[in-house]
């Protein structure tokens, strides 16, 4: 069984997080900055660049396990919850580049006031789309390094630094909010009804 991602998936995830934070900082603030044709045009590629690499993203990185390099199995729910925020964080990175190459087509046939409904719905829809990915990163990112924390095995996968020791963490508070993530858990898992009943 395989304890760490391959390197081009561990290529793909890291040069992938750079093309995310440079689309978050050269962001469009004002519609009518796409008055500037060669702005459209490199908004357009650049979203469009952007729509393919997470497509082909998640077709690849699909095959791998979620928790890939845990030394332990991993509860039912935790699974679900993790395969939850993932495939979430996919449809708000493709949601994204669609809704923004929807704005500039928009734009292109005269759609140029924010307060026109079309336009609106969408530029609405993109800044969700926007917002809901900062916090589900945010949570992709705090998961990662309380896995760390605990010493699974799960971060030395995919991180190439401070890989984690070959035991689990013996620090009494990490200790204490596993066993609480635990049975919350479980209690969960007991508010699903089984296949059975």
């Amino acid at each position: 069984m395989a304890k760490s991602h391959t390197k081009l998936a561990k290529f793909i995830h890291w040069t992938f997080i750079i093309l995310y934070i440079y689309g978050i900082f050269k962001q469009v603030d004002d519609l009518e900055d796409l008055e500037d044709k060669r702005l459209l045009i490199f908004e357009v590629a650049f979203a469009a660049t952007f729509l393919l690499i997470v497509i082909a993203r998640y077709f690849y990185m699909r095959r791998f396990k979620t928790f890939l390099g845990s030394r332990e199995e991993v509860h039912i729910v935790h699974y679900y919850f993790a395969k939850t925020v993932h495939k979430s964080m996919y449809l708000c990175l493709i949601l994204l580049p669609l809704t923004g190459l929807l704005i500039a087509g928009l734009y292109t046939k005269g759609y140029t006031d924010e307060d026109e409904l079309v336009i609106g719905l969408v530029l609405g829809l993109h800044e969700f789309a926007a917002v809901f990915s900062y916090i589900l990163i945010a949570t992709h990112v705090s998961a990662a390094i309380y896995s760390r924390l605990k010493g699974e095995g799960v971060w030395s996968s995919m991180v190439p630094v401070l890989k984690e020791k070959e035991n689990h963490s013996t620090n009494k508070v990490i200790a204490k909010l596993s066993e609480i993530e635990e049975r919350f858990y479980d209690k969960v898992e007991d508010l699903i009804p089984s296949k059975k009943e």
